[in-house]
């Protein structure tokens, strides 16, 4: 068992023997969860559970663009958002 102390920002370090037991790198994503009795679990999740929770948001936040009929649709939807993406550009190159 290995003791750790909690920082002024609630931070705490994970010894290093237990980092690689568990396979962790920096980076990595863990799921804090309270349990019955105070008892605190950090369970490794994976890089798909990452892009999932990042493309769940992109939703919530309206940062998406379909549903699409066909793929000509898609495709002009494509076109369009690009030629708006090259005038922000530009204008940022401007400024």
């Amino acid at each position: 068992m290995s003791l750790v102390r909690v920082k002024t920002k609630g931070q705490v370090t994970i010894p290093t023997r237990l980092r690689q037991q568990a396979g962790l790198n920096v980076g990595d994503l863990l799921e804090a969860r309270l349990e019955k009795g105070g008892k605190i679990t950090l369970t490794p999740q994976s890089l798909l559970d990452r892009d999932i929770a990042e493309s769940l948001e992109d939703i919530k936040q309206g940062r998406v663009y379909g549903p699409f009929d066909t793929a000509e649709e898609m495709i002009a939807s494509l076109r369009r958002n690009s030629k708006r993406s090259r005038k922000t550009n530009s204008k940022l190159k401007r400024i």
